[in-house]
């Protein structure tokens, strides 16, 4: 029985459309005018033995059910037809192609040459096939499929026939998460996780430690997440001198973050741990009081506590202390064998040096090292981490400060402070993620002067205005350009408590990021991008996720 039928005229079905969030690169319709009807059983085939593209079929069987009240069946291995490449009976054909390969059709151009993420998408008499050179590329090919579809369900959907080609502009992909001022739970990181992979975004940057609670577990010291977790009390409205009175706390088991780890793993997403180092660490000294400075006495400067409040504390690692990288490298050891990860992020930005001009311990080591000012004692710390990384096969990634004291050329820079930290690390031969304040820091308010909307840290970026983020400066030459990976969007939680309101900063400023990530410049079209974006707000009415949205 076949589950599929071709339409001339499909007016009785569900419509799709392919103008999706991110637009692909090329859309081309077929003149003729004809449509595939995808109905309720169809089957969607893989080659059986490949456990990857089995992952990509059940997903996608679970999106269209899940969006759209449409059912699939995932299947292998089922029959060719002796004079067509598609599954007798198969309504979706998911497909690798052999990259090597100069034509995948007589008479088609080649596509799939040199990024891993390149896919085509085809709706014909046939069905759909999405193919590509890779699982992941297969993936992407998926959403945006799932995007077309939308909420249209019923016993059918129509599709008409297309060929879609696309690839991304950026091979880094990012979001960042702060659970280190707010915790939120494993379900909540996996549906972020789910918003991403549907954005096209390959990055998850993970913040786990700040002042005001470490969420990351570590094994061999176990009083460090239980009780360097946990605030006493937590203040109200912007650090307005009252406190809710209440104990906060909350981390990530070891094997929580294996969980996400493998979640993300199957949405082809890589998850990048961040331990900020030497600041930011009140969360790990309030159980190892001895990892901070002393007083210019010689006495030790603690005890600390967990801060309850947001800003940047002075106490910091103490970084004449040879316990301090000890203490950094039992907690990376075992974040490296938690995380696969290749990339694992360091911090290093806003670290004040007021207690280390005071510590004896600090001055000794200056003295020791020849070094005449403070902030060179930061580059040492960072330059001890870069090599332990290196050793482990793994590449550091630090905040723009880390480039201010020199780093070996394979580590990565984060530019935050403006574009000019990642400029001057391009020009070095440093590779560089963009993620400006003005345009990426999305804990900002989204909308102007509406006291409805819940609190924010300040400032102000629209989804228009990070639509507007250029990646790649003009000052740059065409080589220097080479070494911007890709931009990232964050949101830090001070005043983001809880997943609602998470969802909400986030969306929709993940769709403008993911046109900026994945579409040619000269692509870009911020009124095509509003006209496009009702399709999406539907989508996340229909999941259930909280956004945040008025025209500008």
């Amino acid at each position: 029985m076949l589950f599929a039928s071709v339409l001339s005229c499909a007016a009785s079905l569900a419509q799709v459309s392919y103008d999706v969030i991110p637009l692909p690169r090329s859309v081309r319709p077929a003149a003729s005018g004809e449509a595939f009807s995808l109905v309720q059983g169809a089957t969607v085939t893989y080659a059986s033995g490949n456990d990857q593209m089995a992952s990509n079929a059940r997903l996608l069987a679970e999106y269209l059910k899940l969006d759209a009240g449409l059912e699939l069946t995932p299947k292998a291995d089922v029959k060719r037809s002796a004079k067509k490449n598609a599954p007798l009976g198969a309504a979706v054909t998911l497909r690798l192609v052999d990259p090597n390969a100069k034509t995948t059709k007589k008479n088609v151009p080649a596509f799939f040459s040199d990024s891993p993420e390149a896919y085509r998408l085809t709706v014909g008499a046939e069905g759909v096939t999405i193919e590509g050179t890779t699982e992941e590329a297969v993936f992407r090919g998926i959403q945006t499929l799932r995007k077309a579809i939308g909420t249209q369900g019923g016993e059918a959907v129509s599709l008409p026939f297309v060929t879609i080609e696309d690839e991304p502009r950026f091979t880094y992909r990012g979001v960042h998460f702060d659970t280190a001022r707010h915790y939120f739970p494993v379900d909540f990181i996996k549906q972020f996780l789910d918003v991403m992979a549907l954005h096209g975004c390959n990055q998850f940057h993970w913040h786990l430690t700040e002042d005001q609670g470490w969420r990351f577990e570590v094994k061999s010291m176990p009083e460090l997440a239980k009780k360097g977790s946990v605030r006493k009390t937590t203040v109200l409205g912007c650090n307005a001198g009252i406190y809710d009175g209440q104990p906060y706390g909350g981390y990530y088991t070891q094997q929580e973050c294996r969980e996400i780890v493998a979640y993300a793993a199957k949405l082809f997403i890589n998850v990048i741990p961040e331990i900020d180092l030497p600041g930011h660490m009140l969360g790990a000294l309030h159980v190892f009081p001895e990892l901070g400075c002393q007083n210019a006495d010689g006495t030790e400067h603690g005890p600390y506590e967990v801060w309850p409040h947001w800003g940047v504390s002075h106490d910091v690692l103490c970084a004449g202390n040879p316990k301090t990288l000890d203490f950094l490298k039992r907690v990376y050891d075992e974040l490296c064998d938690v995380f696969p990860s290749k990339l694992i992020h360091i911090g290093g930005d806003e670290c004040p040096r007021n207690r280390w001009k005071q510590c004896p311990r600090c001055q000794a080591k200056m003295k020791e090292l020849g070094l005449t000012r403070e902030a060179e004692l930061q580059t040492y710390i960072n330059k001890e981490m870069d090599r332990y990384l290196s050793a482990k096969g793994r590449t550091l990634i630090g905040w723009d400060e880390t480039l201010e004291g020199g780093l070996s050329e394979n580590a990565i820079v984060m530019s935050w402070r403006g574009m000019k930290g990642g400029i001057e690390a391009a020009r070095q031969h440093h590779r560089v993620i963009m993620t400006p304040t003005d345009w990426c820091y999305i804990d900002y308010y989204q909308l102007k002067n509406d006291r409805a909307q819940p609190q924010g840290i300040g400032g102000y970026v629209p989804v228009s205005k990070v639509y507007s983020l250029e990646p790649v400066p003009e000052e740059l030459s065409d080589e220097e350009a080479q070494y911007i990976l890709g931009p990232q969007v964050n949101l830090w939680t001070e005043y983001v408590g809880y997943p609602e309101h998470a969802m909400y900063m986030l969306l929709p400023r993940l769709d403008a990021i993911s046109e900026v990530q994945w579409m040619p410049k000269e692509q870009k079209d911020l009124e095509a991008f509003k006209a496009r974006l009702p399709r999406m707000l539907e989508l996340y009415r229909k999941l259930g996720y909280k956004y945040c949205y008025k025209q500008e």
